[in-house]
């Protein structure tokens, strides 16, 4: 990786329009979305270069954007494969099987949480709330949320990025939103 970095032509066009929502003298608070367009730009995640040039562009103290960058775990401070894959362990996705959900990762990948595969395809984490309870247990993978997951559909799922398809995100059983397993039960039938 290179020991500089700086937004692209529409980049730079865009992270101006977007420090422009806050009020003179907050620009500071256009660190998240910055952050995010830069580790957008490289391919997954933020150098310090990245992080460096965020501060400068924002007029920030350069260890206040690495506050924020190792806070949050949208951000990665190390490469990552094409497809972040996610898994919830939050207690309700833990109760409804994202230990199981885990192990078929690991096992389908052949790598452990915090790896990359080898071909650069798939890197493994476990992350808190992703904030699809209902319909636990999820993964992120990527920008998207694939719900209701077990280890046979997780196993799926992964089997149809690694060909280079594009699944369709949300529930894996079909359910609209977060509606009971089963359909609704109150409410069906006129009074």
């Amino acid at each position: 990786m290179s020991e500089t970095f700086a937004f692209t032509p529409e980049n730079k066009a865009l992270a101006d329009r977007i420090i422009a929502r806050y009020p003179v003298g907050r620009q500071a608070s256009a660190v998240l979305p910055l952050l995010d367009l830069a580790q957008r730009q490289i391919g997954g995640w933020l150098p310090r270069a990245a992080m460096d040039y965020v501060a400068q562009v924002l007029d920030m103290a350069p260890i206040r954007v690495y506050e924020v960058a190792t806070f949050y775990s949208m951000f990665n401070l190390k490469p990552v494969g094409r497809h972040l894959v996610q898994v919830c362990r939050t207690t309700p996705c833990w109760l409804r099987g994202s230990d199981k959900l885990t192990e078929t990762c690991r096992r389908k990948l052949g790598i452990g949480l915090g790896e990359t595969t080898a071909d650069g395809a798939f890197t493994l984490v476990e992350v808190e709330c992703l904030g699809a309870c209902a319909n636990a247990p999820m993964v992120q993978i990527n920008d998207e949320y694939y719900e209701d997951l077990d280890p046979g559909r997780m196993e799926k799922l992964l089997s149809a990025l690694a060909r280079g398809e594009r699944p369709t995100a949300g529930s894996q059983t079909g359910r609209q939103g977060s509606a009971p397993e089963g359909g609704p039960t109150t409410l069906v039938g006129e009074r």
